[in-house]
């Protein structure tokens, strides 16, 4: 009992660790969501100030801001209000769009004005409060009077609450934020400063190695590293601040040893992840190899110690931010009188890390033979999301399509609400898989989950599942950093649709399948009524079938030819999309923007199956709503797919969104391909697709 209990208690207190370190780990990523973005403006100022100040390389004093101008005035110059006005606004207006879109973004750079002149020192700090805050205050102030206001009032409503409120925040900024911070800042610099003189700040790699390794930096180098660094940089031209975590040499020297003494995967990938770190700047890459072997953590610590030490016995620093943490952008941002300390520091780190790592390695049994595999996999957890570069070294490819996000780590993380298919333009090829899935989901049970389509542009980090094609995921995953993103290489019928279903079932419990069918079943779910769904801001749900009145002419016998004779996707293109020229449906600027999507993505949507339309710029080019159907009975090359069937679409005013659903579901039956394969006319083709009329 006793065992139990303390096995008990151990779990409880290992659960709120990990929940600890997943708080601050979040808050890291929003600090240092605020501050990467506006890491070029860093850079801009730290070159001017280079080149242009009284001790610079080339002074210029109105733009460096020394000297006097002919009427006897000082000179303002770049620097000075860059640093003052220019950086703190642009880190508030991120911070608050962050929280509340562009109307966030502004009303935190107002307020920020208040800290800014309310102090003498650079209101970095004081932005990253400020920004969020006003914009949070917002939001909730806005939703008080959600739906409330009278038709004709909201611009009033709107602009004058956002203007009182930016000016409060402004004024409370002023007398109480600035103060706070700057006796915090006051603080924190004396307590730096006493690091310094008395030889102790290389104590504080203690915190900053292990703090990198499990994701903790962030929180440390943006929320105070960055910040008390550029102030430093202004008063003395430089800091060590920006070296105390950027250093590359503690991971190059683990990474070095793991080349030398290591075995297996991890010596084989030990070089070019070493390349990636040190060039590239992605320190991410060796947090792996430490995993694997937990000791190899006082190898960091040695290390980054040596550099910090070496670091404050030269005098070195760096005028701004190194971003990333690469060698290249640490020597752009060195001053020209530390530029051998840097050097001598990134060196000593990387030899005395080195030489711990291989005592360790050469004293062990395992000398990195280990899974670095499962060690990659380690380290993404405690990151919280997929890391591109590590699984690339390792050979992982995050699921069944590239880029995307594995089984197991689908089915992890909290109850689907909404899932979204995004694809260039959020009309066509989304629509349907959209359809599809809603389909499965519903036959699932799980009818309460929105399954809607966006276009890559107007995605939002709200939707819990992404769904999205291979070819675009690079665009779609910055946009939804918290939604875990499933990759396809065909919108119809791609095996992960079940995976999904399963991860829903996982993630939201257990659920009744609609008519006791078996979830994602096959045909029994494709055959499920298609739910129309409502969409926030610019995402579409595809339509219900009985949601729209009934239109004719969809699809007309004139337009189904059943023995196409293209040879390959682009002719194919041309044959469908004259059919709808000829119908007077489109122009002939239509054909042509079909042309434009399929160069963008392919309209391959899977069971033999290609659904070629245009760009959402060309819908001035429809005249009508029409389909045309071409049948390729010996198959068709598709761009490395085979195809059976090209349906060439337009659709006026949306329209194409519940025809899309409509023959979603055809498609997505079985029994249903089966007879369109089987048919040898016109009119056999047209009873069976004929829904698309209704």
């Amino acid at each position: 009992m006793a065992t139990a209990t303390t096995s008990e208690t151990t779990a409880a207190a290992g659960g709120r660790s990990t929940a600890a370190r997943a708080h601050v780990q979040r808050f890291g990523t929003f600090l240092s969501g605020m501050i990467m973005p506006n890491i070029g403006a860093f850079i801009a100022w730290g070159l001017i100030t280079a080149f242009f100040i009284e001790a610079g390389f080339t002074p210029f004093g109105p733009l460096g801001g020394f000297g006097e101008t002919a009427e006897g005035e000082p000179h303002t110059g770049l620097v000075g209000p860059m640093i003052t006005y220019l950086l703190p606004l642009l880190i508030a207006y991120t911070g608050g769009r962050m929280v509340y879109d562009v109307r966030g973004g502004v009303v935190g750079a107002i307020a920020t004005m208040g800290v800014i002149v309310g102090t003498d020192i650079p209101m970095f700090i004081g932005a990253m409060l400020m920004g969020p805050l006003t914009a949070w205050v917002m939001k909730k102030l806005d939703s008080l009077w959600d739906g409330k206001i009278k038709p004709g009032f909201e611009m009033l409503v709107n602009n004058f609450s956002a203007g009182i409120l930016a000016a409060v925040m402004a004024i409370f900024g002023f007398f109480l934020v600035g103060p706070a911070v700057l006796a915090f800042s006051n603080a924190a610099a004396t307590a730096v400063d006493f690091l310094v003189t008395r030889g102790l700040l290389p104590l504080t790699s203690i915190l900053i190695e292990p703090g990198k390794v499990l994701f903790l930096n962030n929180a440390i180098n943006h929320g105070i590293l960055t910040p008390l660094g550029t102030a430093q940089a202004l008063e003395q031209g430089k800091s060590i601040l920006f070296l105390l975590e950027a250093n590359p040499g503690p991971g190059l020297g683990i990474l070095l040893a793991y080349t030398v003494f290591g075995r297996g995967a991890a010596r084989a990938s030990a070089p070019g992840a070493a390349l990636i770190h040190f060039v590239g700047g992605i320190h991410e890459i060796y947090f792996p190899y430490v995993l694997m072997k937990p000791a190899l953590i006082l190898a960091a610590i040695a290390g980054g110690a040596t550099g910090v030490f070496t670091l404050t016995l030269f005098d070195a620093g760096l005028r701004a931010p190194a971003a990333p943490g690469s060698i290249i952008a640490v020597f752009a941002q060195a001053t020209t009188d530390s530029y051998v300390g840097v050097a001598i520091a990134v060196t000593a780190a990387t030899a005395v890390s080195f030489f711990v790592a291989s005592v360790i390695l050469k004293a062990s049994k395992d000398k990195g033979e280990g899974d670095l595999t499962e060690a990659t996999s380690r380290m993404e957890t405690m990151k919280g999301k997929k890391s591109s570069v590590a699984s690339a070294m390792v050979g992982t490819s995050g699921g069944a399509d590239t880029g995307g996000h594995s089984t197991r780590e689908l089915a992890e993380g909290a109850p689907v609400q909404h899932i979204v298919f995004a694809c260039d333009a959020g009309m066509g090829s989304s629509a349907m898989g959209a359809s599809v899935l809603r389909n499965k989901v519903k036959a699932a049970g799980f009818g309460d989950v929105k399954v809607t389509n966006a276009s890559i542009a107007n995605l939002t980090d709200d939707f819990d599942i992404v769904v999205t094609h291979q070819d675009l995921a690079t665009r779609a995953r910055p946009k939804v950093p918290s939604a875990s993103v499933v990759t396809v290489d065909n919108f119809m019928g791609s095996p992960r649709y079940d995976e999904i279903v399963q991860a829903v079932q996982q993630r939201n419990g257990a659920a009744v399948p609609a008519g006791g069918g078996a979830a994602g079943g096959g045909a029994a779910a494709a055959a499920a009524g298609t739910g129309s769904e409502p969409a926030g801001g610019d995402t579409v749900a595809a339509a219900d079938e009985d949601s729209g009145a009934s239109r004719a002419a969809i699809l007309t016998k004139d337009r189904i030819v059943m023995d196409g004779g293209a040879r390959n996707a682009a002719q194919a293109i041309d044959e469908a999309g004259g059919l709808l020229v000829a119908a007077g449906a489109v122009t002939d600027e239509y054909v042509s923007s079909m042309h434009e999507r399929e160069k963008s993505v392919s309209t391959f949507m899977g069971n033999g199956l290609a659904i070629p339309h245009g760009t959402n710029q060309a819908k001035d080019s429809i005249r009508s709503s029409a389909l045309s159907v071409v049948k390729y009975p010996e198959g068709l090359d598709w761009n490395g797919k085979p195809v059976t069937w090209v349906i060439g679409i337009a659709g006026r005013d949306n329209e194409h969104l519940a025809i899309l659903s409509r023959v979603a579901k055809i498609f997505g039956n079985k029994e249903k391909v089966r007879q369109l394969d089987e048919a040898r006319t016109a009119d056999e083709v047209l009873d069976l697709l004929g829904k698309v009329n209704d």
